[in-house]
């Protein structure tokens, strides 16, 4: 099958680190040329140090309307073919009485706001050259309790919805839209937490991280590698849209 992403432009929200540095690379690798987003311009120019070809790198704030508008005019020459919303926060731990008006509206601007408004940005573009793939990241949080993280799982069910809809929309117009739904990601962030849960419960950060990683099928989370080679079977699947793709080594189950 011929690959569909060398020799198109793809835009990377969140590509400073995690998971959209992982995609940013291996979309490159595989031929594209990148624009690296993100709200700090730091970082970017250091993942754009390490790409293989020459990227763009053009920091924005998602979940302002003026950023993401300055950011498509800035855009104008370039033909993004694709678009990967991957910004966002995890937002506050807390019981859903406990979170403040204000962090609530914080994870929703940023992570179903800032989706909304790269979508609205880039699609026209899109729709006038007949063709164009959307990957709207998400993750399984939104399908099964988190407990304490009702801001964050609320907002990526959100996504999933938007995507459903949105790929609708635009598919008889050329446009695929599709959510890639990754389960827990080994890195920092889970380390700190299996830190933080040992505490809790008065067992190791070793002990706590095998009784976490037992309910998933393949007794392990997934890399940021491989959250990147999921998008990228994404779109090299040219009659995929709509579809809400679980990547949780069995975390989760239907």
């Amino acid at each position: 099958m011929t690959d569909r992403i060398a020799g198109r432009t793809a835009l990377v929200t969140g590509a400073g680190n995690g998971l959209g540095r992982a995609v940013a690379l291996l979309l490159a690798a595989r031929g594209a040329r990148v624009i690296l987003s993100g709200r700090d311009r730091a970082k970017l120019d250091a993942v754009a140090a390490s790409l293989p070809a020459p990227s763009v790198v053009a920091p924005v704030d998602t979940s302002s309307p003026s950023s993401v508008d300055a950011l498509a005019s800035r855009l104008a020459d370039e033909d993004v073919s694709i678009l990967v919303n991957n910004a966002g926060i995890a937002g506050p731990v807390a019981s859903l009485w406990e979170v403040e008006p204000g962090d609530w509206d914080e994870v929703f601007a940023v992570n179903v706001r800032g989706v909304y408004l790269m979508c609205r940005a880039f699609l026209p573009r899109m729709i006038a050259a007949g063709r164009g793939d959307i990957v709207n990241v998400a993750s399984v949080s939104g399908k099964r309790p988190l407990a304490r993280r009702t801001p964050y799982t609320a907002s990526k069910m959100a996504v999933i919805g938007l995507t459903t809809t949105l790929a609708h929309e635009v598919g008889p117009l050329g446009v695929a839209v599709n959510t890639l739904s990754p389960g827990p990601v080994e890195g920092p962030r889970m380390t700190r937490n299996f830190a933080l849960e040992a505490q809790r419960t008065g067992t190791t950060p070793a002990e706590a991280e095998a009784a976490f990683v037992s309910r998933a099928a393949l007794q392990r989370m997934v890399t940021e590698e491989e959250v990147a080679l999921a998008t990228a079977a994404i779109l090299n699947m040219p009659g995929l849209s709509g579809a809400d793709i679980d990547l949780s080594a069995g975390m989760i189950g239907r």
